[in-house]
């Protein structure tokens, strides 16, 4: 136990590191108007937020961690003095999830699907805290006075209760980790089922909003905190297409499983950040989805 505490421990620091020497960091955050009384904000890590500021009160998405939560609960208090209500996260994983407490001692409600808060009841990180709120099903509403959150769950994709949240009298929506602007998928593509994943992306383009927060974006910083859009999303499913499609040519052609990873090239993408680090692991993971099926996989639930 003490053995995986410290690798653990070690884990987290590197992390740290990384996303510091990667993406730079901004201690005060940053935020930009996106709409009316819609809000992205920022550190600069690469995690991207969004608040919305409605009639009774304000709304967060995604907290991340208390760090980042405390500069974003200081960012919002520089715009308005309206009670925080609402502190949404997006689904289970510890690097959106964390930093709940600073909204809850702020007088918010932490809400999450059920799926996730079950996930996070059984895995809980070291900056969790359980929700308040809890719902189940595929949808939900949550008024703001004159705003209204509505919150969809959309299926198996990645993690556990991924939530897509859309402002209809805003034309706004939050996405975490679906669509990533600039950027091929993450590393090893971890617990991401890449089918579903691309059934996903189609459905968020059916959703109606003119701009969103991407809770990952790589375009350089002062276009990300322009949100993102909805060719966002049709290029990260473009970009998945590519990928399986350039896969199945080298099953076709012959080339030697081992060897596929090492050929596949994809120079329309050569500019999008992780390309020359990432797309080998991309490539590997989903050729294994090809070959052996996909997962994650478990059974629809609500």
């Amino acid at each position: 136990m003490r053995r995986f505490l410290r690798y653990a421990a070690l884990s987290v620091s590197i992390l740290l590191v990384f996303a510091t020497s990667v993406f730079g960091s901004d201690e005060n955050g940053k935020i930009r108007e996106i709409g009316d009384s819609v809000y992205s904000f920022t550190m600069g890590l690469g995690n991207h937020s969004m608040f919305v500021i409605g009639q009774d009160g304000v709304a967060v998405f995604d907290t991340f961690d208390s760090q980042h939560s405390k500069s974003m609960l200081a960012a919002i208090g520089s715009v308005t003095d309206k009670p925080i209500r609402y502190a949404f996260q997006s689904h289970n994983h510890w690097d959106h999830a964390s930093g709940g407490q600073v909204f809850k001692d702020a007088g918010a409600q932490v809400v999450m699907h059920v799926l996730a808060a079950e996930w996070l009841a059984a895995n809980p990180g070291r900056d969790t805290v359980p929700p308040d709120t809890v719902w189940s099903g595929d949808r939900k509403n949550i008024s703001l006075g004159n705003l209204t959150v509505e919150l969809r769950y959309l299926g198996m994709n990645h993690g556990r209760g991924m939530t897509v949240f859309t402002i209809p009298e805003r034309g706004a929506a939050f996405i975490a980790d679906l669509v990533n602007p600039n950027r091929v998928m993450f590393s090893v593509v971890p617990d991401f089922n890449i089918g579903e994943w691309e059934r996903t992306l189609t459905d968020i383009l059916d959703l109606e909003f003119d701009v969103a927060v991407c809770a990952h974006n790589e375009l350089p910083i002062d276009e990300a905190l322009n949100g993102c859009t909805r060719l966002h999303a049709e290029e990260e499913r473009q970009f998945i297409r590519d990928l399986r499609d350039a896969i199945l040519a080298e099953f076709q052609n012959g080339t030697g499983f081992l060897d596929v990873p090492k050929v596949v090239r994809l120079p329309q993408y050569a500019h999008w950040v992780g390309y020359d680090d990432w797309l080998e692991m991309n490539t590997l993971r989903l050729m294994t989805d090809l070959w052996m099926g996909p997962f994650p996989w478990y059974p629809d639930e609500k």
